[in-house]
């Protein structure tokens, strides 16, 4: 039987295979946005098990796992790591056509040397040698990190972390991968949420006391320099919708004042805030020669009584779509460029009926010729970090700019063999590239080919962000 995960896996013409296996297969890897836990990094954790490393927390699976009928128990419960095990193979087996059946056994095959199918007939077997294969090798969060080749990675970081393993990880000699904070500040948007007043509380505590909103956006200022001083360079926002709305410095003191006492803020006010914040936010970013990241577009925890018993993060997330997001965006845009602030910005919509809406608007604002691609349409992201979405994206972003200066896959995982993604969309990206050299729409020019290849895998990250 021929293996599924072979040297032809995804590579659907000779052109792919070629350009996959000259130029993109050995890049090493940028991952400028995650989500792993720097804490783990730091004090390399070891893997007791399979179950641990695969499906903690990954609630792609959990979805999957929901789909084909099984119990909360085996997914997010006590069950035995055994059992969930079994139970996530009864399921993949059920997952053909979906991404996660790609993704699953590339790791299988990358990570464990597993090159059979997983089915629930062999998981037993296959369980045991998984886990012999993580004690033998002492199979780390570091070792994975160094197999997969990875040079640098950026975590994702509330304002008030204190970056200590950052600092502990700088400090391991022998660990050769780069990694550093990105600030993340998005509950400094959640003006009508009870959590903003404790977020202000925790801030004045490393800051100075905040007392009004020109207090709050100095303790920004500090924290963003805390995170430069750390290496940072990157911040990310994760925004429901991309809203501008008009403003005076009162409206914006009255949401401050009401916002910290726990009073309700209006649909209106919260637009307000969100537009002022990203306002001043970009002005630091700007001065700091920091890339803001946006990604936008996520509608969280619908389910509600889930919600109440498995917190957010849990798989109860979908695609949410908005009114007038293509005024909002370029107001947006157009508001920091006027004032001379609009930083080196990447763009992630999760809604892909937008990816043109985007293309075109980025093109808007990129009057900038010291930086190629300046405003950066970012790459297919949560559910579209799938074949179809990537392709997307991809077409996209082709037709509306500069495919060339494209920064390419980031990781956005929780987990330490999604490094395989990165292999993943490589090979899906010279099957587009492929493709389009066998139709005679891009010249077959080995020069011009390695150059995109390695541009889109490494290179334009690597000179984008300039981070090592």
């Amino acid at each position: 039987m021929t293996l599924f995960i072979n040297d032809k896996f995804m590579l659907q013409n000779d052109k792919a295979i070629e350009l996959y296996n000259q130029f993109a297969k050995d890049m090493p890897i940028y991952d400028y946005h995650c989500h792993l836990d720097p804490q783990q990094i730091s004090e390399n954790k070891h893997f007791n098990n399979i179950t641990e490393l695969w499906l903690g927390g990954d609630h792609y699976k959990w979805r999957a796992m929901r789909a084909q009928g099984i119990e909360e128990y085996y997914i997010t419960g006590d069950a035995p790591p055994r059992e969930k095990f079994k139970k996530w193979a009864f399921t993949l087996e059920n997952a053909v056509a979906n991404p996660l059946y790609h993704w699953s056994h590339l790791e299988l095959s990358m990570y464990f040397d597993v090159h059979e199918l997983l089915t629930e007939e062999n998981a037993d077997r296959i369980y045991d040698e998984i886990n012999s294969y993580l004690t033998e090798h002492h199979v780390t969060t570091q070792s994975l990190i160094s197999q997969s080749n990875v040079n640098l990675i950026c975590t994702t970081d509330d304002p008030t972390d204190d970056l200590h393993y950052h600092d502990e990880i700088k400090a391991q000699k022998d660990f050769k991968t780069t990694v550093l904070p990105a600030f993340r500040p998005d509950i400094a948007f959640k003006v009508n949420e009870p959590c903003f007043a404790e977020f202000i509380d925790n801030l004045s505590k490393l800051t100075q006391p905040i007392h009004n909103v020109q207090d709050f956006i100095s303790s920004m200022k500090q924290r963003v320099e805390y995170f430069h001083e750390k290496g940072g360079r990157l911040a990310d926002h994760g925004l429901a919708t991309i809203d501008y709305q008009n403003y005076t410095q009162d409206d914006i003191d009255m949401i401050f004042e009401k916002a910290i006492a726990q009073q309700p803020i209006s649909t209106r006010g919260q637009a307000q805030f969100q537009t002022f914040l990203l306002k001043e936010l970009s002005r630091l970013y700007t001065e700091k020669d920091w890339v803001m990241q946006i990604h936008f577009g996520a509608i969280r925890n619908n389910n509600t009584k889930a919600f109440s018993e498995l917190g957010a993060d849990t798989g109860f997330d979908s695609i949410r779509d908005q009114h007038d997001l293509a005024l909002n965006l370029n107001r947006l845009l157009d508001m920091m460029a006027k004032a001379q602030h609009l930083p080196s910005t990447i763009l992630y919509n999760l809604n892909p009926i937008y990816n043109d809406i985007v293309g075109s608007t980025i093109a808007n604002f990129q009057n900038n010729s010291a930086i190629q691609s300046k405003v950066q349409h970012g790459a297919g992201w949560w559910f579209n970090d799938t074949k179809r979405g990537m392709l997307k994206q991809m077409s996209s972003l082709a037709d509306q700019g500069l495919i060339m200066h494209f920064v390419g896959m980031l990781t956005d995982s929780r987990s330490f063999i999604s490094y395989s993604r990165h292999d993943y969309f490589r090979r899906i990206l010279c099957t587009f590239i492929g493709e389009l050299v066998e139709k005679n729409e891009i010249p077959d020019s080995a020069a011009l080919l390695e150059k995109l290849i390695t541009n889109i895998c490494y290179n334009n990250a690597y000179n984008y962000f300039k981070l090592i």
